[in-house]
């Protein structure tokens, strides 16, 4: 497997200008500027937590409202995972976290499979944290995973607090994609799969 595994991606449009680069062997230093202060705080713990360092700055049509930068941000955190994963050899693939947040249960699922999928069944009792629709979470998700080439289940087991809720779906999502994308040391130099490749 690659020594460095670390990516950076550049995406511009006329909605948003992202630029992320993500390290997969890092120590969780984090630094985020989306303009969306909580975005930014979800964002701290999923790096944090993953243990990815992970730089991102992003600028966005703010003044209609975070959609485009919430998605965009996830595509292109996305893509870095996945080209930071390379021939995703000698990783484990898979990864799994049930995560408590105060009130809130978390659970999530990935699978480095090269087929992206999102199964999201997390319902919020508000439809907002602070200024942030609690609806564009699952556009984040769904945006990471599918630009990732991920396979990815997340699942609420309990929870009120919407922002408990989402921290968990976060922390969740950072444990089990730091147990999926660790080095196996009992098979580093192999890609696993019974096909010997991991794409669609």
């Amino acid at each position: 497997m690659s020594a460095a595994r670390t990516a950076t991606v550049s995406r511009t449009t006329a909605e948003t200008d992202i630029r992320a680069t993500v390290s997969l062997d890092g120590t969780g230093q984090v630094r985020v500027a989306t303009g969306i202060g909580f975005l930014d705080h979800m964002l701290t713990a999923l790096g944090r937590h993953a243990l990815l360092d992970l730089a991102v700055e992003a600028k966005g049509d703010l003044h209609i409202d975070f959609h485009h930068t919430t998605e965009d941000v996830g595509i292109v955190l996305g893509q870095a995972l996945r080209k930071a994963l390379g021939d995703k050899r000698g990783i484990r693939r898979y990864g799994q976290s049930l995560l408590p947040m105060d009130e809130a249960l978390a659970e999530a699922a990935i699978d480095i499979s090269g087929r992206p999928f999102l199964a999201w069944s997390v319902p919020f009792a508000r439809d907002k944290v602070g200024e942030m629709d609690t609806e564009l979470f699952e556009e984040f998700f769904r945006a990471f995973a599918f630009n990732a080439g991920i396979t990815l289940h997340v699942t609420l087991k309990a929870g009120t607090n919407a922002h408990h809720v989402a921290e968990a779906c976060f922390k969740a999502l950072a444990r089990a994609l730091r147990m999926a994308v660790e080095t196996d040391p009992r098979s580093p130099d192999a890609v696993p799969s019974t096909k010997g490749v991991l794409e669609a």
